[in-house]
């Protein structure tokens, strides 16, 4: 997600340096730090990031194929040339490989077999690979159903609650949902819950299809043959569902890791597959019960109707073996010259459901050119910076959660951040989501980046009219859950967006050079600005965390906090304990920040005094992390911001009091009080720690 910059579109590379804060670098050392900067920035290759992709992108490689493996050794052999130490790291995963057998047909009231694949197109010659597969959901039940229809809208808690009110009875039926609202296994876990016999899920014009522009391969949305694949995993933890908390260690290694029987998990039963909405369209025109309500309404040129009534039948068959899959992390090393055991992450994912050119490889491809380039340097980084390749994340963050559940205890004591990297060049909208403490640091670091084709900053380009670009925060859906949620690793995704044919068999090399970024720039820009951001990281003297903006972004998040509350319970007085609490934050924030500049001028430092700050201000959120957990899922450990566990991508903050809140509940408000406030007074005491070494 890197973006790409050639010669003729950057200003000389000093004259880009503007004046600004380098935080938690001696003043007499910024002039250095800036010599660095601008060798890295001219040191990026713009060439790289094209080639890498078109490598990568050659042959669809989901997670488990031996075209994954070929990724897996091109990465490494990169890396290795590149003069990064490179490990592997093997998991035997539970999980399917491939769709296995399945069949959607029409019984009644005529026989049809229904598109399941999508079609091979002339302008496209990588959607004719013979390894490409037809349409699937990971982690489906298994069965062979032949029921009539109903139409849930998006499958969301809501519009399953709404069918009840409405009286529509899902006992036994075949459920037709749209792709959107919520992560797909919900629609899954909603469907089984209501007594649904089978699920198929499409993608409705009006979300992406002809009403929308047009379709590809002659404009970038779905023709009526593209299917988004993807998982269905929703255990109450992220990770291998048979090793929840723990690494799935090899079966045939030394360490022996203690696995659930598959029968002791919420794996899904019912069969569940997508459909493309051509195929969806055979269903709909058939369906002869009551209309939808108006939202409910898609984009295919019939009235959507709730039921389809007993002379509409469809079959949905799914066999999908599950087996223990061999699945590989690559992680790659760049030594700090002086503090090593301070470690800079960044990551990717590399299998994809297809080619995967926007997701997740404009990621990998920028990753891999960006080890070429910190590897070429003169400069080694202080900090080490390390570069993960995670495997099987298509099938439920997978990779990177047992990489995290083996690591953890060195995580704990070393991570400084995690900079999460997937399907980071997608287009030319920038766009970033953090945790407090590494927002100002993205920001800075974007003042430096000239934008492709612009004379403006990346910065004046993420910001427009705004004083400070929006910056989200984090959800789920990607590799940074297990760093940011379940160990307390300050964390960052970033990158660039736009075109997009989701986890269909279309988001090829063709598709990536014809409409998300066709003069290969942005990937050295993303690089350029992910590479600054690590570097800052890796040489500042004191790790330049954000700290004051803990104590602003949680007094924003409890704002919202009480206001929802008092929405349902108009005598809510509030979460005094917590506010107590956060009044100290904010006031030793600002001290910690004055003090640290200071020190910062005078560069009067001690080494001890630095290894005893540095040592500190790693276990700051830390502080989040109760071992209790969630009661949605004691795996979610982080006070701070979780998965919603109701829609699977949003981010919750305050996790603990958002269940409560969407639930209506006020029974547990006072205990979360109490636990917020402990979690704050702990963050109070660190940073006083900080204030009186300063």
């Amino acid at each position: 997600m890197k973006k790409l910059l050639i010669n003729c579109l950057l200003l000389s590379v000093t004259g880009i340096l503007h004046a600004q804060d380098y935080d938690g670098f001696y003043q007499s050392q910024v002039n250095d730090q800036k010599k660095v900067e601008a060798e890295f920035l001219k040191t990026v290759d713009f060439n790289s990031f094209k080639q890498h992709l078109k490598t990568l992108t050659k042959e669809p490689h989901v997670a488990g194929s031996p075209a994954n493996e070929r990724v897996k050794d091109y990465m490494m052999e990169t890396m290795q040339k590149a003069g990064w130490d490179v490990e592997v790291y093997p998991y035997d995963v539970y999980m399917s490989k491939d769709p296995g057998e399945s069949v959607v047909e029409l019984v009644l009231p005529i026989r049809k077999p229904l598109n399941q694949q999508e079609y091979i197109l002339e302008e496209d010659p990588f959607s004719a690979d013979p390894n490409l597969l037809k349409g699937w959901n990971a982690y489906s039940g298994s069965g062979d159903v032949t029921a009539e229809v109903v139409y849930a809208n998006y499958g969301t808690k809501a519009d399953f609650e709404l069918l009840k009110e409405m009286g529509i009875d899902i006992e036994g039926k075949i459920v037709l949902a749209r792709y959107g609202g919520n992560f797909r296994g919900y629609k899954a876990k909603f469907a089984q819950e209501y007594g649904a016999a089978g699920l198929l899920i499409f993608t409705d014009p009006k979300d992406s299809g002809f009403t929308r522009g047009l379709v590809y391969p002659e404009g970038l949305f779905y023709n009526e043959s593209a299917i988004q694949r993807g998982s269905l995993l929703t255990e109450d933890f992220t990770g291998d569902p048979l090793t929840p908390f723990d690494p799935a260690l090899p079966l045939d290694g030394d360490t022996d890791v203690k696995r659930l029987d598959p029968e002791e998990t919420n794996l899904h039963k019912i069969p569940v597959t997508p459909i493309p909405y051509g195929s969806a369209r055979e269903i709909l025109e058939h369906m002869k019960g009551k209309p939808v309500p108006p939202s409910w309404q898609g984009g295919l040129p019939y009235t959507y109707r709730l039921e389809g009534g007993e002379n509409l039948k469809v079959r949905v068959k799914v066999d999908q073996p599950r087996d223990f899959v061999r699945v590989h992390n690559v992680v790659g090393t760049l030594k700090g010259s002086e503090r090593p055991d301070e470690w800079i992450i960044l990551g990717c994912h590399y299998d994809a459901w297809g080619h995967g050119a926007t997701d997740p490889n404009s990621g990998t491809a920028m990753l891999l050119s960006l080890s070429e380039t910190l590897g070429q340097m003169e400069n080694k980084p202080k900090r080490s910076i390390l570069i993960g390749h995670w495997d099987a994340e298509e099938h439920g963050v997978i990779g990177s959660t047992e990489w995290v559940e083996q690591m953890k205890e060195e995580l704990e004591a070393k991570a400084v951040a995690y900079i999460n990297l997937d399907a980071a060049v997608s287009g030319r909208n920038f766009g970033a989501a953090s945790s407090p403490t590494l927002k100002k640091l993205i920001i800075e670091s974007s003042k430096e980046i000239t934008f492709p084709d612009s004379a403006k900053t990346v910065f004046e380009i993420w910001a427009g009219d705004k004083e400070e670009p929006s910056i989200g925060n984090l959800g789920g859906g990607s590799d940074h859950i297990a760093f940011y949620m379940h160990v307390g690793v300050p964390s960052l995704n970033g990158g660039t967006g736009g075109p997009t044919l989701y986890h269909t068999n279309y988001d090829t090399f063709h598709f990536y050079e014809k409409f998300v970024d066709p003069t290969f720039k942005m990937g050295a820009a993303v690089e350029q600005l992910m590479g600054l951001i690590s570097l800052r990281l890796a040489n500042a003297e004191v790790i330049p965390y954000d700290v004051a903006r803990y104590g602003k972004d949680l007094k924003l998040h409890f704002e919202n906090a009480e206001n929802q509350v008092k929405g349902y319970k108009s005598d809510f007085a509030g979460f005094t304990k917590t506010q107590m609490a956060l009044e100290k934050l904010l006031d030793l924030g600002q001290k910690y920040e004055a003090a640290l500049k200071s020190k910062m001028e005078s560069g009067d430092l001690s080494p001890e005094v630095k290894d005893d700050l540095n040592t500190k201000l790693l276990g700051l959120e830390k502080s989040f992390i109760d071992p209790k957990g969630m009661y949605f899922g004691s795996w979610y450990r982080s006070l701070y911001a979780s998965t919603d566990p109701f829609s699977g991508y949003a981010s919750w903050m305050l996790p603990g009091i958002m269940y409560e809140i969407e639930q209506k509940e006020t029974e547990r408000l006072a205990e979360w009080d109490e636990r917020y406030s402990a979690a704050i007074s702990d963050l109070n005491a660190k940073i006083e720690e900080l204030n009186n070494i300063l």
